[in-house]
């Protein structure tokens, strides 16, 4: 059941959260009594999802933020402190994710950037200029969303480089806020059921079997690690990884099925 009083008092700032992952953490932690600001470099489709929370009777907001532009970034910000009074969550969802050319050297320069820029330099400027908000509350969480891109090979290299590197943000922003009573944490999703994945429902039926608990994620298995985590129930967790992938990465399923069939290593 959720815990209604979580967040009381809470404002939180989300990026990316017009939908997805990022719509199903803005749900969850308004529903924990968050009060939140929706931001998304598309500004129409934050604000629908702002919308559908407030008609749910939960406190939203919405703003357009560029995570590639520092003045949007800061300008969501401030909308965030003046609107709610503080800023106590910063959750960093926004990402581009550039698919590869078939050979490596054909790659452009531009996807690279675009997708190191938005993902990884993009949580820096949020991060940078919410910290100091952050700080004065005494109760301050930054959770950023990683993927398992990030930790094993499964393709799409500008993205997943862009992901790794917020495993090392993550580290060393923990370490520096420490002493600001902020925490700084991951939450690394495995493939996750979003309009992303719309009508590619045959590419998700083969992705299933290789998960060891069975599916692949939905938005609202990812909100719940990233409410725990931004929460008080986390006050003694930062600077780590919570891996949220249904198994993906601890079991080798392709290599126990293989061995089944062969009947043995």
């Amino acid at each position: 059941m959720t815990d209604t009083t979580r967040f009381a008092g809470y404002g939180v700032l989300i990026t990316g959260a017009a939908r997805g992952i990022g719509a199903a953490v803005a749900r969850r932690l308004a529903e924990e009594g968050a009060r939140v600001l929706v931001t998304d470099v598309d500004g129409p489709e934050a604000e629908k999802t702002a919308s559908k929370l407030r008609e749910s009777g939960l406190t939203a907001r919405a703003s357009a933020c560029d995570v590639a532009d520092r003045a949007s970034v800061e300008a969501a910000v401030a909308h965030a402190v003046d609107t709610f009074g503080s800023l106590d969550v910063l959750v960093n969802s926004a990402a581009s994710c550039t698919p590869d050319t078939p050979l490596f050297e054909d790659g452009p320069d531009e996807a690279w950037a675009r997708d190191l820029d938005v993902t990884l330099t993009g949580t820096y400027r949020c991060c940078r200029a919410a910290l100091p908000h952050l700080a004065a509350g005494g109760r301050g969480a930054i959770v950023n969303i990683g993927s398992v891109n990030g930790l094993q090979d499964f393709g799409n290299h500008a993205y997943s480089a862009a992901k790794a590197g917020l495993g090392s943000l993550t580290r060393t922003l923990a370490g520096h806020a420490a002493s600001r009573a902020v925490r700084v944490n991951l939450v690394t999703p495995g493939t996750v059921r979003t309009s992303a994945w719309e009508g590619r429902e045959a590419e998700l039926d083969a992705i299933r079997p290789l998960y060891p608990l069975g599916r692949v994620g939905e938005p609202e298995d990812i909100a719940a690690a990233v409410a725990f985590l931004a929460s008080r129930d986390a006050a003694w967790i930062t600077g780590t990884t919570l891996t949220v992938d249904g198994g993906l990465t601890a079991v080798n399923t392709g290599f126990h099925v293989g061995t089944r069939q062969r009947g043995g290593a």
